[in-house]
């Protein structure tokens, strides 16, 4: 047993262990089949990214779970591993290359995608070991990556097998373009956020109808240019006798059709709706219906592309021009405000315009009925259950998956285009020869695969899917996901369809969801507030446990949570709190570790601490269980501070200084036993500190990570002894409070007289007299059936069957009291005296402002309150 330093200093502990813990190789997991499996997959971190709150509230829940099966004797793997962020990595890397005057496109793809490994190998980690100084346990020798070469291999199988099983094709299709990434984006990543905006009111003329118009209304008048029709309701008496009439588009030398649709809501707007197919979902539906023409009047920087004066534009710049022109030909009937919600890319926050162009998409329908199935038939359950709503909500209403993306880093569709006839051809290797001309030359598919198609196969493709490994078929399926409600669409429902499609099974049976990580004022943390925390700096000045413990405070599953600094100081306090009673009991130890204690060696004392030890085994593993990881965290932490620091240990404190008392050596077997039994139990949540004392506590093991987790024991339930000390706490609490009431210093000792006409209750302080005298701060206990020889004056205070009476010249030296209550006395009467001339004085009243003499009124009354008690304690005392 070693001695642990006079002050805790996390600095100093924290990236020693996490080394050790490494070189060790603790957090490492084998196929056992002598053990059971349990496995929890990482959300892969961006490798743009860098620890945020976010991340450290995942990150710690699943080391709570890990760390928690790992010590229950499951062979635990924690898979980590990063994600390729194809987007935001192409964005970072033409930035640099930029600012170093290198043009990306003049680089070339190949060289483009040098530089980007180059960027992943320099910063792509900087997350991975930010995760390290969270204390995240996970088994790093399995590390992967989404562009490794096992995970490349399994997109490629993946997409092979639905392209030929008919899921993956490829149309032109409305998709969501972003004009600064130029880059396709899945529904999920689309943000909406109200805007404020305007309906520009458009008289469109009739063809062969001088003077007479339709009018239109538009928040994107831009957008005329790819116009193919106006629509009305075939039930609008309105307009019945437009339909198939022809209007002029204005500002164009077009005509477009009216037509008639059930789209068409009669009762919004003016009842005509203009339709560009080519940059409107529901227009692209309504297209598809009455064969309308698609006409794309942008570019994927968003200018138009329409020949004529407007041509080059940027998208608002060309709406600014046509506004102008249709208020000069005055077709321009007004323009109202209109607050509306539009869809922005979720990454660069541009707003999203929908385009019609050739991409390739994932057919949802069919694979989204088993992934319904497995939450009806329970292979799924969400914690808390109501985010099931959310999944299934999701997947009923489901549409084809865009999975194409015009970027260079990420995976490329192995599509190949014979350069002879343009044949396609869908192939796990470039082909030799073409299928349909016998050409030999091929150009591959210039777009890449969504970053969320290879994040898809996360949970089986990180155990060596398609090989049927050991690892897939004993890891295989996972456990519990961790993950925050915002990315159930994203990835969630992904991961679902695609194992129960490639694998038959569904990727893990429970998926624990938990909120955001708020500021003080429950605002979310971004950018752009400039509110975010960065949990290395709190690392830094506070440890990683005094973190992971603010982040599990109060933390339950599905709900957001606030950061308070105050919170990571509590908890650093806890840790404080920790470190020295172990310090105490540790220099105890030294003199005896009560080695041949047995059961029955204990005191009552002894035997209601181990108890409530005991039943806190189980309450935190069953809280654990249950996925109550903010519940199971209070219980230690009211254990540990309460029954154990501060009832405890002051319980035996005579008996340690006590060289005599034969008891001595069961107080140490049992305080280093239940000390031991709580640092198991905390050591999920606040993992360094744990270890530090544990190693330094005993040394038959090397790390508390693989020690045996505490389990309810039937010989250490103490029922009996449990009643009688908390009937002995709760009296010392009501002396305690007594005292408080009276202004007595705790030094000051007094004579406890416990009366009882329960024999039983009498009994019980007789056994628990040696610690209730320390605790209750008394010269002596007395314990009696009635009142003899208690002087009147005596100070009572009542618990349950017994009420404790301490004689009041014990409680109060009277001549000083008596000296100090004279005192101020006289001091209050002056107050009063001075108060009550203000308050008499017209001159006063007359100028002073109405709440100075509001303040001076309530001084008056305090006074006088003050004084009441100070004459009240007087009359007691001179009796």
């Amino acid at each position: 047993m070693k001695e642990l330093e006079k002050t805790y200093n996390p600095a100093e502990i924290e990236d020693r262990l996490y080394e050790k813990w490494l070189k060790g190789k603790y957090f490492h997991a084998e196929v056992d089949k002598r053990k059971k499996p349990f496995t929890i997959v990482m959300p892969p971190p961006n490798i743009t990214g860098k620890l945020h709150m976010g991340h450290a509230l995942d990150n710690t829940m699943q080391d709570i779970l890990i760390r928690y099966k790992r010590m229950q004797g499951y062979s635990a793997l924690w898979q980590p591993g990063t994600d390729h962020a194809a987007i935001a990595t192409e964005v970072k890397v033409t930035n640099k290359l930029r600012e170093e005057g290198i043009d990306k496109n003049k680089l070339g793809r190949e060289g483009f995608l040098k530089k980007c490994w180059e960027w992943r190998d320099e910063y792509g980690t900087e997350i991975v070991s930010q995760l390290h100084k969270l204390g995240v346990s996970a088994d790093w020798d399995r590390e992967r990556f989404t562009m490794d070469e096992g995970c490349s291999e399994a997109v490629k199988e993946v997409f092979i097998r639905l392209y030929e099983k008919g899921y993956i094709y490829k149309g032109s299709k409305i998709i969501n373009w972003c004009p600064t990434c130029q880059t396709s984006i899945s529904d999920a990543e689309v943000e909406y956020e109200d805007q404020d905006g305007f309906f520009w009111h458009i008289n469109y003329p009739i063809v062969g109808e001088p003077g007479k118009y339709v009018e239109i209304a538009t928040t994107r008048p831009e957008t005329m240019l790819g116009d193919t029709a106006v629509a009305v309701n075939p039930d609008d008496e309105r307009y019945k006798d437009l339909v198939g009439k022809m209007l002029k588009l204005p500002l164009t030398d077009r005509e477009i059709p009216v037509i008639a649709d059930s789209y068409v809501d009669k009762e919004f707007g003016t009842g005509c709706v203009k339709i560009t197919p080519a940059h409107d979902p529901n227009d692209f539906e309504v297209g598809l219906r009455h064969n309308l023409e698609q006409i794309n009047m942008l570019t994927d920087d968003a200018k138009i592309c329409i020949p004529g004066k407007y041509y080059g534009m940027d998208r608002y710049e060309a709406r600014k021009a046509m506004v102008e022109d249709l208020k000069a030909q005055g077709l321009l009937v007004k323009v109202v405000p209109h607050s509306h919600s539009v869809g922005t890319h979720d990454r660069c926050h541009t707003t999203v315009e929908p385009m019609v162009k050739p991409q390739w998409f994932v057919r949802m329908h069919e694979m989204a009925q088993p992934a319904i199935a497995a939450l009806k038939n329970g292979d799924l359950k969400f914690v808390p259950e109501s985010y099931g709503k959310t999944y299934l909500h999701w997947l009923e209403n489901i549409r084809d998956w865009c999975i194409s993306r015009k970027l260079w880093w990420g995976h490329r569709i192995p599509a190949y285009y014979c350069e002879d006839c343009g044949e396609m051809v869908v192939a796990r290797e470039m082909p030799k020869v073409c299928p349909k001309c016998g050409g030999t030359h091929f150009t591959q598919d210039e777009e890449t695969l969504d970053t969320w198609f290879s994040s898809a196969l996360w949970p089986f493709s990180t155990l060596g899917w398609p090989k049927k490994t050991p690892e897939l078929e004993y890891f295989y399926p996972t456990d519990v996901l961790v993950t925050g409600y915002d990315i159930i669409f994203f990835w969630v429902i992904r991961m679902v369809f695609s194992g129960i499609e490639q694998t038959g099974k569904c990727p893990f049976n429970t998926v624990l969801i938990h909120g955001l990580v708020r500021d003080e004022q429950g605002r979310k943390m971004s950018k752009s507030l400039g509110n975010g925390i960065d949990p290395i700096e709190v690392i830094d000045k506070y440890g990683a446990d005094a973190l992971r413990m603010m982040l599990m405070t109060g933390n339950a599953p599905g709900n957001d949570m606030r950061f308070y600094w105050k919170k990571v100081e509590a908890s650093r306090n806890f840790a404080n709190k920790i470190w020295n009673a172990s310090r105490f009991i540790m220099m105890n130890l030294e003199k005896s570790d009560g080695a041949d204690v047995r059961l029955e060696d204990l005191t009552p004392a002894d035997r209601w601490i181990l108890s409530k030890a005991n039943t806190l085994a189980r309450d935190v593993t069953e809280n654990l269980d249950k996925f109550e990881l903010g519940i199971a965290l209070q219980n230690i932490v009211d254990f540990v501070w309460d029954e154990f620091c501060d009832w405890y240990i002051e319980m035996v404190k005579p008996r340690l200084y006590n060289d005599e008392d034969q008891t001595k050596a069961a107080a140490m077997w049992t305080l280093r036993t239940v000390l031991i039994q709580a640092l198991k139990l905390l050591h999920p949540f606040m993992p360094f500190i744990t270890e530090e004392i544990f190693c330094n506590l005993q040394d038959q093991e090397e790390t508390i990570m693989t020690s045996r987790w505490p389990e309810y024991r039937e010989d250490w339930h103490f029922a009996t002894e449990e009643k009688e000390t908390e009937i002995l706490k709760e009296a010392v609490r009501a002396i305690r409070d007594v005292r408080t009431s009276m202004n007595v210093a705790p030094s000051r000792k007094a004579k406890v007289y416990v009366v009882s006409e329960n024999g039983e209750t009498r009994d019980i302080f007789e056994r628990g007299v040696s610690f209730f005298q320390s605790l209750a701060s008394a010269s002596e206990v007395s314990i009696q059936q009635d009142r003899t020889g208690i002087a009147d004056d005596a100070v009572s205070a009542v618990s349950g069957s017994a009420t404790m009476y301490m004689p009041f010249g014990d409680l109060v030296d009277i001549e000083k009291e008596l000296a100090r209550l004279r005192a101020e006395e006289k001091r209050l009467s002056g107050e009063l005296t001075r108060s009550d001339r203000m308050l008499s004085n017209e001159k006063f009243l007359a100028k002073a402002p109405a709440a100075k003499i509001e303040e001076e009124k309530a001084k008056r009354a305090n006074y006088a309150q003050m004084m009441e008690q100070v004459k009240e304690r007087l009359a007691q005392l001179t009796k």
